[in-house]
């Protein structure tokens, strides 16, 4: 297949839609097809051309006011179009679609090319966390437009797929996220970087994720005299002096990746995630990957990967006293804690990357041939309208 992925975000920034598009390329180019990424420029001159197969085509940008690595895509619908036009894709992959993404959806219809948009992103839920809650039915009506035009969403979780349902958005399916059980695993547990980070023996509360105003990271200071713990704090963004200053206790490791990230998470007691605008949350999949329990905000895709008194526990929103007290059971029961690990590690086998991919190819076929089938009745119409009317 020929495919045009348009990415509101991409590298060198590292995110969830970054990841999730990385993954998708390893599998579009085990298969052969020919893939395009149009992405936002970035400042980075080291940045390839190419990224597993797939050439990149970067667009004029700036950054986004506070937070200046993320980047908004400058133009409008006929510059994508003729990008796409082009490079005359079977299906065009709308990424985590907003700015850049509602050009492209409108510039492939246009074109009459099908699309499939993830839904991976609840921006209008990030309004009122940025302050301007005035801006959050505006978010809402991009935010639909979009996914009436695309020919099919994928939504990574239950309470997205109700959410979008909800709201009167057609042609909605699910589309989970795999997770890499080789490189995520419990055996990467390291007692070296525990000693490095804990020197007293402390047992560890980690968390995993961009430290920006949406991931509530701040809620965690409820947790820094938790007893005999220590809170780490793995990743990087534009919150973190003053999470640092909110938490002097807490160690910050700055970005980790690769392997480094790896050997950090399964080295965590515990895993603790106080977001509430999850449409997925992967790094809840990686943590239980790596046999780590899990204490998540009960709300959007935590609903779906948490098991309640089994893989680690959800507290409701904003209740913080729940969110120490559910921390404090599995910290202060070692017993518990390991069974809900074990737990944790098997719920999540077989949720690989490859499956995955398999499955969003399977929904790029259906929308192509749903496309072809829908063109072969218009051209049957043309036909029978302008047949001559017979003589009797």
């Amino acid at each position: 297949m020929r495919i045009a992925i348009v990415a509101e975000s991409f590298l060198p920034l590292m995110n969830g839609v970054t990841h999730s598009i990385l993954r998708v390329l390893e599998h579009l180019q085990e298969r052969g097809d020919e893939v395009l990424v149009i992405a936002p420029s970035t400042q980075d001159t080291e940045v390839p051309h190419e990224v597993l197969g797939a050439y990149i085509h970067r667009l004029p940008s700036v950054p986004l006011a506070g937070y200046a690595n993320v980047r908004v895509a400058l133009g409008g619908v006929y510059r994508v179009k003729r990008i796409l036009a082009d490079f005359a894709p079977d299906v065009v992959h709308l990424a985590s679609p907003f700015v850049l993404g509602w050009r492209a959806v409108q510039a492939a219809h246009q074109l009459g090319i099908p699309t499939v948009a993830i839904y991976q992103t609840e921006v209008p839920g990030y309004a009122g966390r940025y302050g301007v809650p005035f801006l959050e039915n505006w978010a809402w009506n991009r935010v639909e437009h979009i996914h009436v035009l695309a020919s099919r969403t994928l939504v990574p979780s239950t309470f997205a797929l109700n959410q979008l349902r909800g709201r009167g958005i057609p042609r909605v399916d699910m589309w989970r996220r795999g997770v890499d059980t080789q490189r995520f695993s419990p055996e990467k547990r390291d007692g070296g970087w525990r000693a490095a980070v804990a020197p007293d023996g402390e047992r560890i509360i980690g968390y995993v994720g961009r430290l920006a105003v949406e991931k509530q990271v701040e809620d965690l200071a409820v947790l820094a005299d938790v007893p005999g713990t220590r809170l780490v704090i793995v990743g990087d963004g534009p919150q973190r002096p003053a999470l640092e200053a909110a938490l002097p206790d807490a160690v910050f490791t700055g970005f980790l990746g690769g392997e480094e990230l790896a050997r950090a998470v399964a080295s965590f007691d515990l895993f603790v995630h106080p977001g509430e605008f999850e449409t997925f949350c992967q790094t809840i999949q990686e943590a239980m990957a790596s046999g780590v329990p899990v204490v998540a905000t009960g709300r959007g895709g935590p609903l779906d990967l948490v098991e309640n008194s089994r893989t680690g526990w959800l507290y409701k929103p904003g209740d913080l006293a729940g969110l120490r007290a559910r921390v404090m059971d599995l910290m202060g029961d070692d017993a518990k804690r390991r069974a809900f690990a074990a737990a944790a590690h098997t719920s999540v086998q077989g949720r690989t990357w490859s499956v995955l991919g398999a499955e969003l190819v399977q929904h790029y076929k259906e929308v192509v041939d749903a496309d072809a089938a829908k063109a072969v009745q218009r051209r049957r119409g043309d036909r029978i309208r302008i047949s001559p009317t017979p003589l009797y």
